[in-house]
């Protein structure tokens, strides 16, 4: 029953006083309206982490060029490794000895680029004297194909006098400036790469300490194992970039000499280095030049370099590629096929020319230190094993080939069959004497075989006249 006033008042002892309001701090109410000490910290830290991780992103796409370029000189200095170790081994000093290596890579990249420099340069003046000749070609093909009445002096003034040509030359004489930025930022961009090629190569021992300085004894041995792998995938994946790039030479090298076409070596050459250390656009820069230059001879030859270079980029992509860096990385075709193209979607040119090297040192190390165990030995795992006596058909074949009286030629099943269990006509010596544990044969019916010192049963035997096997009767001339 619900108390009222009147048992209120009844019920309350006399001098108490009358309860007040509740306290704007207490209960449940006062729990509610009421902030926690650790909300405006909370809301302090993820602001900071908020405004941490907007700054990280800007400045890593602000540094992603010098990322990259750091990336690349890092690989190029393992590439280098065994070079400079071992001619600092025999005591040079280590920078020296990476200036010379760098020396020689520079020197040989400058020689090539200026003999295909000159030989660009003529051919493509060649080109601009002979072009009228090329021009008056064209237009009779034209004319006696399509039936067409066109003349060079027509050609020549609607192609002057066109839109798009002066839109063109305008466009091209305000670009300058723009493609001179490019090639002052690309020789920037080059100089930074070779400068931390260098320090990383010269410098690798102290890069190794100051790692190494850092970490517990057992992880420095893991770091040096690491850094062991990356020198050997890296040099096993430019051995096979040499490899496929010498393969390229020697194949385009045979190509362009037997269309005639002139520079032939200094065009393998080209190809070859070109289409293997340039990612990505590598394949259409090497075949651009022998294109060029094959126009010059013949405008078919260009269509012929054009058809093989394309179908030689897909034997090289689909299955030379695979199998060597199978067998010089060591890695699984599919997965090297993959790694480039995650490579060149995370990173462009960039990932396709490091992709290989990385997931091949990432392998190589976690096969070094993940536990493996024994497979069980079950079909679904290793596969169907092979019958002990071939296929049943391929031994009839070889049976009829052979034919029935040809010495070495096993008894047919059909032969087996068809014999009856009584039937001793067609047993073999074998069958007649199997043969002991010992290896001598043994007599029918368990008797021992004779030996030298025995005498001869009575009755006589195949040696004295008896009968002989199969019930036959005395022997002539005995």
């Amino acid at each position: 029953m619900a108390a009222t006033d009147e048992t209120t008042g009844r019920t309350a002892p006399p001098g108490a006083d009358a309860p007040g309001p509740p306290a704007s701090g207490s209960g449940a109410g006062g729990q509610g309206g009421r902030m926690p000490r650790w909300l405006p910290r909370a809301m302090v830290s993820a602001l900071l982490l908020i405004a941490c991780f907007q700054l990280g992103t800007w400045a890593f796409h602000r540094l992603t060029g010098l990322l990259i370029n750091v990336l690349i000189a890092f690989f190029l200095a393992l590439a280098i490794e065994p070079a400079v170790s071992w001619m600092s081994a025999r005591g040079m000093r280590r920078g020296a000895a990476t200036g010379l290596v760098f020396l020689g890579v520079l020197i040989f990249a400058a020689g090539f680029v200026t003999l295909l420099g000159s030989m660009l340069a003529g051919q493509i003046q060649n080109m601009v004297e002979d072009f009228p000749k090329y021009l008056d070609s064209v237009i009779k093909w034209v004319n006696g194909t399509f039936h067409t009445e066109l003349s060079r002096l027509e050609v020549q003034d609607s192609v002057l006098h066109s839109d798009w040509l002066q839109r063109y030359v305008r466009n091209s004489a305000s670009g300058v400036l723009d493609v001179s930025a490019q090639v002052l930022g690309g020789l920037f961009q080059l100089l930074t790469l070779l400068l931390f090629a260098f320090y990383f190569a010269a410098d690798g021992p102290r890069l190794r300490r100051a790692l190494c300085s850092v970490l517990p004894p057992a992880k420095q041995a893991e770091v040096l194992r690491a850094w062991e792998i990356a020198v050997d995938k890296t040099g096993g994946y430019l051995y096979s970039r040499g490899l496929m790039a010498l393969i390229s030479g020697i194949a385009h090298y045979i190509l362009f000499q037997a269309l005639g076409i002139p520079y032939a070596p200094a065009l393998g050459v080209w190809v070859g280095l070109v289409s293997q250390f340039i990612p990505t656009i590598g394949t259409y820069l090497a075949g651009a030049l022998p294109m060029l230059i094959a126009f010059t001879v013949d405008p078919w030859y260009a269509v012929w370099v054009l058809v093989f270079v394309v179908i030689y980029q897909q034997f090289e992509n689909y299955l030379l590629q695979p199998k060597l860096t199978a067998r010089t990385v060591d890695i699984h075709p599919a997965v090297a096929f993959g790694s480039v193209i995650a490579g060149t979607a995370l990173l462009g040119a960039v990932g396709a020319l490091v992709s290989i090297p990385a997931v091949a040192t990432l392998q190589a190390f976690l096969a070094a230190y993940v536990k493996r165990y024994d497979v069980t030995d079950d079909p679904r795992v290793m596969g169907p094993r092979p019958r002990p006596g071939g296929s049943p058909t391929l031994a009839r074949v070889r049976r009829a080939l052979r034919g029935p009286n040809e010495p070495g030629t096993p008894p047919s099943a059909d032969a087996d069959r068809a014999e009856t269990p009584g039937d001793t006509s067609s047993e073999t010596p074998s069958d007649a004497a199997p043969e002991a544990p010992g290896g001598t044969p043994e007599a029918p019916g368990g008797a021992s075989p004779a030996t030298p010192g025995d005498a001869p049963p009575e009755g006589g035997g195949p040696r004295d006249g008896g009968e002989g096997r199969d019930g036959e009767g005395p022997r002539p001339g005995h």
